[in-house]
């Protein structure tokens, strides 16, 4: 799994290598050094995923993720981090990057990464879901939105709380991504409900428990540790 990848960072000599191990890998590289340079680059031509460092000059990485959550068909992002600087990894989680990867890291795990995320978004682009389509499709299980239920493989259906509804509402929406907490409390937030980071993870307990989940060995909902939660399936209409 490869594809054309744009590396966003100020240090010219991590710039050559990692341009020069990725395409070690057959990936296609375009490099930029600040934020103007990416955004020609972009508007030359859309990478399948972008490696973005968050110290940059004038416009950082966290400004970048914000100009980027405003474009249409953005591509997936990895972000650059220090190591231990885990405010800046959350809030560029919430603003919508894909993953990140702490300095100093290994250059093999970065490809690996970067794979997984062309996977997912590949993924997800395959499963873009018609709002309106009243049964999905993941893994065995059917899920109908109308009547609020799971159907098994034996069109035994299995019947959602309305908590467990709009977190599998969410997550079937958002297959092959990083939600945090935070984004799970906006998505699943009702009229005269509280919901809160508890809530939310009992609410991910009782599900994977009707899907046949294990917190230990998950299928379908992934811990991602200190971040949130990921669900890993292809979704589609039935």
């Amino acid at each position: 799994m490869t594809g054309r990848c744009l590396v966003v960072d100020d240090d010219a000599e991590i710039r050559a290598s990692l341009t020069a191990y990725l395409e070690g890998f057959g990936w296609r590289v375009d490099a930029a050094a600040d934020g103007p340079a990416m955004r020609r680059h972009l508007a030359a031509a859309r990478p399948d995923a972008i490696v973005l460092d968050l110290m940059l000059p004038g416009e950082d990485g966290l400004a970048l993720l914000r100009w980027l959550g405003t474009q249409a068909d953005a591509p997936p992002v990895l972000m650059l981090t220090a190591r231990g600087d885990t405010m800046s990894r959350i809030v560029g989680l919430e603003l919508g990057a894909d993953d990140y990867l702490a300095k100093p890291f290994e250059p093999r795990e970065l490809v690996a990464r970067l794979q997984a995320l062309v996977r997912r978004a590949q993924r997800g682009q395959a499963a873009a879901l018609d709002d309106d389509a009243r049964l999905l499709r993941f893994g065995r299980w059917r899920f109908d939105r109308m009547a609020r239920q799971l159907l098994n493989a034996d069109d035994v259906g299995i019947a959602l709380s309305s908590a467990e509804f709009r977190l599998l509402a969410a997550f079937v929406q958002r297959p092959g991504r990083v939600l945090t907490r935070e984004q799970l409390i906006e998505l699943t937030r009702a009229p005269g409900v509280e919901v809160n980071d508890r809530s939310i993870d009992l609410a991910v307990s009782r599900l994977r428990a009707k899907l046949g989940d294990t917190a230990r060995e998950p299928a379908l909902i992934r811990t991602v540790r200190g971040e949130g939660y990921l669900f890993d399936a292809e979704v589609s209409p039935c």
